[in-house]
């Protein structure tokens, strides 16, 4: 990838092109089975259904992700209406492709059209991103909304600060923050640059201070009009315009989970600090914790909170690096672009890593500026540290640049081949495994759900003890708790008490996770053990048991 011309380009944008293609290809062969990732069956999937089954938008207060902004959820309602659950994964993948297309255009007119297609085949093949373009969540379209706001900031800026670019970028970052709650930060971060940037280039005008924060009162604005239908609905619902965030701000004289669960007992957990979850629950030291911030880009797992459930590629750590070397060269747009995006990045992912607990996803609106940042940084590689070097070979130059592109997407593939195994879609497609037999795979509890919605009536109400609150898939009203047995069971004097205490809440059957249930049961009460024990024995009837879940019914 020497600087391009002619026939040399054009075989270089074409190796990338159809390796993006490749790529997007084989994002849509995996998404393309049924949903069984957590948070599609807990609340991107599970609300929707709920709002289709009644018709209306309507408050669900034991489900506390129901207060939550739901721009893309709403979209997913669409597919949902006509019984299609897998569309909503393309349609959340549908942000990945905008976003790579907004690195391409920001690329081609920045660097060259090599290194665009370069970036965007990076971006898409990046392995959190493979892993959320084929589920169903909403964070693609955060990282899509705010990376389109900060290119309309960067619009602002090189068209001599016209408003209306500044109005477009705040459009956008409102669409995040009406996606997921952490576009607060990017609220927080690009209403901040906008003063910044109008203050450094007309700091010799005696009103300066008066019209940048004027800006930055506009972008704001803006960009809560745009978020403030999902403001309005939770003050109605709960008086907090953010709810359940900072409740004891909003409603200072409420227990925020009393609203949520109001089936727990008062007992309060501590709330433990990030510092105290990493230190206490992961063993961590304080070197550990104190290298999270790069440690997430080495060390990552799916489904593995310790190791922040998700992976990156390190070379978005290295390769920025580069990008700020010989910055002097660069023109004043540019030099602003790379510092706007070195600050964006650092205090997003400060901040996610604040959070209690830390997910790669969490702070996924970083990578497209830390892929624009990697091409800089490694066209800087080539252009300057090698291609300016005179005592290393042409050869040798083109093996370094061809080395350092082999393993950082070699990385992403490896990624992507472990995913294809674990998804396995030809399974599905072939029809080696029905939907049933798919999902029964991933989720045990499903074929005890699909007994009961074929064998209970709308009159029954499940309780779900230990199913991880995945109701998606049951067609019978059900809710979820992990303390409403015990505390039933601690007041209780006979096991028909605990039957009685659960029917006066209109529970009729129990979905338990046998092994899970047993697992935790070892830390009740010697009371609370036996009044249990007397409960499954005589008050309920197994319906239906497979994979470790059953159906019981109370009795």
């Amino acid at each position: 990838m020497t600087q391009p011309n002619g026939q040399k380009a054009s075989v270089t944008s074409l190796v990338w092109g159809c390796m993006i293609i490749g790529v997007a290809g084989l994002v849509a062969l995996m998404a393309c089975v049924p949903p069984v990732s957590r948070d599609a069956l807990t609340h991107h999937l599970y609300i929707p259904k709920l709002y289709l089954q009644q018709g209306r938008i309507f408050e669900i207060p034991q489900i506390e992700f129901s207060y939550y902004p739901m721009n893309l959820d709403l979209l997913y309602l669409i597919p949902l209406y006509f019984n299609n659950d897998i569309l909503p994964k393309y349609i959340h993948f549908a942000f990945a492709l905008a976003t790579a297309w907004m690195i391409y255009r920001y690329l081609i007119r920045r660097i060259n059209k090599p290194y665009a297609l370069l970036g965007s085949l990076f971006f898409l093949s990046i392995p959190v991103i493979v892993f959320q373009s084929t589920v169903v969540y909403v964070d693609l379209g955060l990282v899509c909304f705010l990376f389109a706001a900060l290119m309309y900031l960067f619009k602002w800026i090189e068209d001599d600060l016209k408003i209306k670019y500044l109005v477009i970028s705040a459009v956008f970052c409102g669409l995040a923050l009406g996606t997921k709650y952490n576009g607060l930060i990017g609220l927080f971060l690009l209403g901040l640059f906008a003063p910044f940037v109008y203050a450094r280039r007309h700091s010799d005008e005696p009103s300066h201070a008066g019209k940048a924060i004027g800006y930055s009162a506009v972008y704001v604005l803006v960009a809560m009009i745009i978020f403030s239908p999902w403001m309005i609905r939770n003050v109605i619902w709960t008086g907090n315009p953010v709810y359940p965030l900072y409740n004891s701000v909003f409603n200072s004289g409420a227990v925020s989970t009393e609203r949520a669960n109001e089936d727990e007992p008062e007992k309060q957990m501590p709330r433990m600090n990030p510092l105290q979850i990493r230190r206490d629950l992961y063993g961590e030291s304080g070197l550990e914790i104190a290298l999270i911030p790069l440690r997430v880009f080495f060390q990552g797992r799916d489904n593995d909170p310790k190791y922040f459930d998700g992976r990156a590629n390190p070379f978005l750590l290295i390769l920025p690096i580069f990008a700020f070397f010989g910055i002097r060269s660069d023109s004043r747009q540019v030099r602003t672009e790379k510092f706007l995006m070195l600050g964006f990045l650092v205090l997003f992912l400060l901040f996610a890593c604040a959070q209690a607990v830390i997910r790669i996803r969490y702070f996924a609106p970083i990578f497209p500026p830390l892929v624009a940042l990697s091409m800089f940084g490694l066209h800087h590689i080539q252009g300057k540290f090698l291609g300016e070097n005179s005592q290393i070979s042409i050869v040798v130059k083109r093996i370094v640049v061809f080395v350092i592109i082999f393993v950082m997407l070699g990385l992403n593939a490896k990624y992507m081949v472990e995913r294809l195994n674990y998804v396995r879609p030809l399974d599905y497609l072939t029809g080696k495994l029905s939907r049933d037999e798919y999902i029964q795979k991933f989720r045990p509890e499903y074929a005890s759900m699909q007994y009961a919605n074929r064998n209970l009536s709308e009159e029954d109400r499940i309780l779900g003890v230990y199913i991880g609150n995945r109701g998606y898939y049951s067609d019978i009203d059900i809710v979820f708790s992990l303390d409403l047995l015990q505390n039933l069971a601690a007041k209780a004097k006979t096991p028909k008490n605990i039957a009685e205490g659960l029917r006066e809440r209109g529970i009729t059957h129990l979905l338990v996770n046998y092994e899970l249930f047993n697992h935790w049961v070892k830390n009740y009460s010697l009371h609370e053990k036996q009044m249990l024990k007397d409960f499954f024995e005589q008050r309920t009837k197994t319906e239906f048991s497979k994979d470790r879940n059953g159906l019981l019914k109370v009795i």
